[in-house]
């Protein structure tokens, strides 16, 4: 962090909307109904899926997964933008941006991961249902998720190693949080190996996991539309329409946001397009999985009523 002519960086000012008071007030109230009803929403899933044994199936192991990661995805960030709402000029510790960061990024880089197991999980359910509990055997479950979460820890650490470590004194993030992109703008020393490594690590986490996922919903839709039974087909669309939703959002958000070159994005646009995958989407999540599923919606009654029952 330090070298001959250079200033050590031991905080870093988070501009957000700090030169608009008014429209800081308004994104305080977005913001903070956006994390309260992502932590209710992905809170209360994690529960009903937890007791209730008509949920113990992959679909909802997976669900569960996404669920824990979006808590703890968007309490990385959205908890300080709350707090910098009302700060002139919002400060964030140099040690406490860098957890923020490969936090998020390692939180990020896993829901894009398991997003595409959901689908193949989706996949295996449609189109082979006779043998769905002996494709998705517990134990393939669980290879699958923690191949996952250990894929995006080991892209993470590779981040890490590559950070760069001088910044000459410049340390104004323009952003409402440590994002990776904003952060490596300020680096007065050599970026070219990360955006090197951002671009490699787009096509792994974004690019191959969104073909795929395009390409188990092609031949879902296939197998949906041999199915005889309007009832089958509505159900089929139904489960499987709610994730695509979520990818659309989540995939579509990130690769216009990591896709661009280093510099080719407007620091105003690359915050709004963050708050979509860091915010938007884990708040949504709950939402849509659980507006139209019935097994969701009969295990939160019979949740109340062992309440009240009590």
């Amino acid at each position: 962090m330090e070298g001959n002519n250079d200033t050590v960086v031991t905080e870093f000012i988070l501009l957000g909307l700090s030169h608009h008071p008014r429209a800081q007030a308004m994104l305080f109230g977005v913001f903070l109904v956006v994390y309260l009803v992502t932590l209710l929403g992905n809170g209360l899933m994690v529960v009903l899926i937890f007791v209730s044994p008509l949920l113990h199936n992959p679909m909802y192991f997976f669900l569960s997964n996404l669920s824990f990661l979006d808590i703890f995805y968007t309490t990385s960030s959205v908890p300080q933008m709350l707090v910098n709402c009302f700060s002139h000029q919002p400060t964030i510790s140099f040690e406490g941006c860098i957890a923020q960061m490969y936090v998020g990024l390692f939180l990020g880089i896993a829901e894009c991961f398991l997003l595409a197991v959901m689908a193949y999980d989706r996949l295996a359910a449609v189109c082979s249902p006779l043998h769905y509990t002996l494709i998705m055997s517990k134990r393939l479950c669980i290879q699958l998720a923690t191949i996952s979460w250990a894929a995006a820890l080991l892209l993470t650490l590779i981040a890490v190693v590559l950070q760069p470590t001088r910044f000459c004194g410049h340390n104004v993030i323009n952003h409402f949080s440590c994002e990776l992109q904003a952060f490596l703008k300020i680096a007065c020393s050599d970026t070219s190996l990360n955006d090197l490594l951002i671009m490699t690590n787009s096509i792994f986490v974004l690019i191959i996991p969104f073909c795929f996922i395009l390409v188990t919903y092609g031949r879902i839709s296939l197998a949906v539309m041999r199915i005889q039974s309007a009832k089958g087909r509505s159900k089929a669309f139904s489960t499987c329409g709610s994730h695509i939703v979520v990818v659309t959002v989540f995939y579509g958000s990130a690769m216009s946001m990591y896709l661009h070159p280093q510099g080719k994005i407007s620091s105003d646009r690359g915050k709004m397009i963050s708050l979509f995958y860091g915010a938007v989407t884990p708040m949504l999540n709950p939402l849509i999985y659980s507006l139209r599923n019935k097994d969701v919606k009969g295990a939160f009654w019979r949740l109340l009523g062992k309440k009240v029952s009590e």
